[in-house]
């Protein structure tokens, strides 16, 4: 099992190590006043919230080509297909946005923290353009939910740290759901916009937490001797009161077409561990949800963190978008 510490890089490093990469990983910027830069551009969909989505890594990738390549037709496939699967978590009542971005291959999760940087350093200059340009071109005065999965979540968590210090921006942010990625205190002191949510129906917070078997002491979003924050999605507390199965509205496993193939209440309960801040799941037999990918080890339940808890996830994105409107409300009159 290959650990690697997380550590907090300033956005201007990021930016540096971005330029270091731009001549050999996955080829030109893009531009993303181009349509065919993104996945989704839902431009003229009524609706008065927007999501910005970042796709989890569905590129390999090798040595030779660490960052996928805007002009890869079959990745671009799986990349639509993935956000698909995540897709109806958020778009009810929503404008989506989701970019293409030269994102870091699975390859590159297997080196050391110091030698990946680079590649997901160009991952993140992409979807930071392709924000600023949502920003400038198409955002209006929206609220925003910010949303990701995976390496989706760390570029969510980057965004923050480096668009909502923006005292107006920030008024405009519902949540963002940093889903599979880890958040530390470390962070959070280094980056006061940084908010993690501590309920239900607070606005302008981080949602975030890592779901795995009890007996996991390690992985690769959570390394051994490290903790994350988190909250737990069945009862919406930081602490570490055990929410029953009772509370799991449904587990819903998706298509790359966005379709439920199938939905199961009930299916766990969980509770947040007090010494990783990881989120434990107490009714799940690892051998029925292997880890799919060599990176993670058997109880790493990584593949399956917005699939365990959908329809709770489905419920708290419509909640803290009415809690934001209601207090939006309140402010004007």
């Amino acid at each position: 099992m290959l650990h690697f510490k997380k550590t907090v890089l300033p956005i201007a490093l990021l930016s540096a190590l971005a330029l270091i990469c731009l001549s050999g990983c996955g080829g030109d910027a893009p531009d993303y006043t181009d349509a065919e830069n993104w996945a989704y551009l839902e431009q003229t969909k009524p609706a008065d919230a927007d999501v910005f989505f970042v796709c989890p890594t569905v590129y390999g990738g090798d040595e030779a080509s660490p960052n996928m390549a805007m002009d890869d037709d079959e990745t671009r496939a799986s990349f639509v297909g993935a956000t698909n699967m995540e897709k109806g978590i958020y778009d009810a009542d929503a404008r989506f946005f989701a970019p293409y971005y030269r994102q870091a291959g699975l390859w590159v999760y297997s080196q050391p923290e110091a030698e990946r940087e680079e590649y997901l350093a160009l991952a993140y200059e992409d979807v930071k353009a392709s924000f600023q340009t949502y920003l400038d071109e198409y955002g209006g005065d929206n609220p925003i939910i910010l949303a990701g999965f995976s390496q989706g979540a760390d570029m969510c968590l980057r965004l923050v740290k480096d668009f909502f210090g923006n005292e107006a921006l920030a008024d405009r942010l519902i949540a963002c759901y940093a889903i599979g990625w880890q958040l530390t205190e470390e962070e959070v002191s280094a980056y006061p916009q940084l908010k993690p949510a501590g309920g239900e129906d607070d606005t302008g917070v981080i949602i975030t937490f890592n779901t795995e078997d009890p007996g996991v002491t390690g992985s690769l979003t959570v390394p051994e001797g490290e903790t994350t924050l988190a909250i737990n999605p069945l009862n919406w507390k930081t602490d570490l009161t055990p929410a029953d199965k009772s509370l799991n509205l449904g587990a819903c496993f998706t298509n790359y077409e966005g379709g439920i193939d199938s939905e199961i209440p009930q299916l766990t309960g969980a509770y947040i561990d007090p010494d990783r801040g990881t989120l434990k799941v107490t009714d799940i037999d690892p051998a029925d949800y292997p880890p799919s990918l060599d990176l993670f080890e058997d109880g790493v339940y990584h593949l399956y963190d917005y699939q365990f808890f959908y329809k709770n996830l489905q419920q708290n994105v419509s909640a803290r978008t009415d809690a934001y409107f209601s207090s939006a409300a309140d402010d004007a009159a």
